[in-house]
Order: structure tokens, then C-alpha cells, then sequence
């Protein structure tokens, strides 16, 4: 461990705690214009724009690179609105709907999924402001992150702060899945996400147009405990306010098969990526193109056969 590293650690907590102050000062409308300028002074730095730029490239490659670059500055535009609103997490997740929620769609959904007594997998992906999403639903069901701690645990510490404020739990998932399967007995929601580079420990699975590697996990303890698999995403509107659809749970979908069957984890899987990618091509300036989702490389067979 580098010896900066805890000076580093404490400079980076200050500039949190004074940008969740600076911001939460502000109406939530104006707080939105400080992220957006966020967004364009984070592109300006190039702040892993080029990882970015290369996703997006893979992803669009009919379109010209002035469109992507446009729309690049777009989505750096809107991960600043998404920080400004963490600082007040927890009001705007009990904002009655049509405040920072402008519509809901396909709760019916997880109310259905919730009424087996299994809980459910709430599974989605880098969408618009997902912990937002995350929290609205907590306040109509009990909703616990799987989370991954960040490197500064100063930060982490903020930002469990803001979970809890907003009645989320929070699940390691450095602990493994016995607090995720405790969970689900209890008819509890967890919620993952499931869009990042799985590395060997992944199957590969078409994504954009190239194959990514992607983690079996959500599948597998739905598959494990007969929880429900309910896919959840949502965008920004121009106004400011959000959407969020909720979808039917992956079961329910004739390509899902027999779960019994060998291959039913890919299956499963297969039709969440395929919804993340429907949704992502609609609303691309709401995926999180700063993660090098497709670092992992596939085997040979894979990319030929």
C-alpha cells in the first residue's frame, strides 16, 4: 500500500462529503444543471473517455464519429446529474411518483414475483440512476444491494451512509451467497447487477455485437431457490425526472425452457443480456460505457463457431 494512499483516501472523502453539501444546498432541478457540468469537466479531463470511445465504437460502428462523440458527451452529461442525486438519495426515492419518478411500469410484476414467498432477483444493469430505481422500490418492498466495496473506504462508508438513509441493506459480495440466499428465504428483494466483465470465471454471451463475458451467478441461485428473476431498467427524461419499467421475470419468457434442464443458467442469462441490449441500444446515453466491458477475450471456438 502506498504510503499516500490514506492522505489520498481522505482528500477524495472531503471533496465527497462537500459535493454531497454543495449539492444537496440546491434545489434538485438546479443540482441536476451543477451534474451535467460535472459531466462536460470529467469529458474535458478525458477521464477514461478513451475506454469509452472504444466501446462505443465496437457497439456503433454503422455510426459516424461525430454522432458518437455526441453521444459520449451525453452520457458523461447525465453519470454528473446521477452523482448530484445521490446526495439525496433517500428524498428522491420517497418522492411520491411523479416527482423525481415521473412513471412506474410493471410493478404488478414484482408484486407477483414477491407473493410465491421465494423473494426475488431484481436484475438489471449500469442503467441511468439504478440505485435510485433500487431505493423507489425499497419503499414498496424490502429491497438489499449486493454491492462491491470501493478501493477508498471513506467513500464507501458515505455511500453506504446514502443506501441506508434511503432504507436499502446492503449485501457484500465479498461474503459469498449465504446472506444472499438468507435474504431470498425471507422473501426479501436482492438486487444485482450483472453487465460487467466476468472474466474466465464467465460465460460468453453476444452483447452489442461481440461477445462478452458474463457471470452465471444471478441465475444460478434463481435456479437454486426457485426466486424469480425480475429485470428492471430506466431512463431519464428530458425534464429531468425518470422512468422505470419493470419487466416480467425471466421464467416467464417460452425461451427459458425447462429450469431443470442442463443449460437452464445460460438460458437465463441469455435473455437478460438480450433485454440489457434491447434497452441499451434504445437509450444509449444511459449504459455506463466507462467499464472495458469486453476486456476479457473469448476463446478461439467461441468467436468463430
Amino acid at each position: 500500500m502506498n504510503r499516500s494512499t490514506p492522505a489520498r483516501h481522505a482528500v477524495e472523502a472531503a471533496l465527497v462529503r462537500l459535493m454531497i453539501a454543495g449539492t444537496r444546498a440546491l434545489p434538485w432541478r438546479a443540482s441536476l444543471g451543477v451534474g451535467a457540468a460535472l459531466g462536460d469537466a470529467t469529458y474535458a479531463f478525458g477521464i477514461r473517455r478513451r475506454v469509452a470511445e472504444e466501446n462505443m465504437a465496437r457497439a456503433f460502428p454503422d455510426r459516424t464519429a461525430a454522432a458518437r462523440a455526441a453521444l459520449l458527451r451525453a452520457h458523461y452529461r447525465e453519470l454528473g446529474r446521477v452523482v448530484a442525486e445521490y446526495a439525496r438519495l433517500g428524498e428522491l426515492a420517497r418522492a411520491p411518483l411523479g416527482v423525481a419518478l415521473a412513471e412506474v411500469r410493471g410493478l404488478e410484476h414484482l408484486e407477483r414475483a414477491l407473493a410465491g414467498g421465494r423473494g426475488a432477483i431484481l436484475l438489471s444493469g449500469h442503467v441511468g440512476n439504478i440505485e435510485l430505481y433500487g431505493a423507489f422500490l425499497a419503499q414498496r418492498a424490502p429491497v438489499d444491494f449486493v454491492v462491491r466495496a470501493l478501493s477508498n473506504p471513506r467513500v464507501e462508508a458515505l455511500l453506504s451512509r446514502q443506501r441506508t438513509a434511503a432504507g436499502v441493506g446492503q449485501i457484500s459480495a465479498a461474503i459469498g451467497t449465504r446472506r444472499v440466499y438468507r435474504a431470498l428465504r425471507e422473501n426479501r428483494c436482492v438486487a444485482m447487477l450483472a453487465d460487467q466483465d466476468a472474466r474466465r470465471h464467465g460465460v460468453f454471451m453476444p452483447f452489442l455485437g461481440t461477445p462478452a463475458s458474463t457471470a452465471l451467478g444471478p441465475a444460478r441461485i434463481a435456479l437454486a431457490t426457485r426466486a424469480p428473476i425480475v429485470t428492471g431498467f430506466g431512463f431519464r427524461r428530458p425534464d429531468g425526472r425518470h422512468e422505470l419499467e419493470v419487466q416480467p421475470p425471466l421464467g416467464d419468457d417460452p425461451d427459458a425452457g425447462d429450469p431443470r434442464a442442463p443449460g437452464a443458467a445460460e438460458r437465463l442469462t441469455a435473455l437478460h443480456v438480450a433485454r440489457l441490449e434491447r434497452w441499451v441500444r434504445a437509450r444509449p446515453e444511459s449504459w455506463f460505457w466507462l467499464h472495458r466491458r469486453w476486456k476479457t477475450a473469448p476463446p478461439a471456438a467461441a468467436t468463430h463457431g
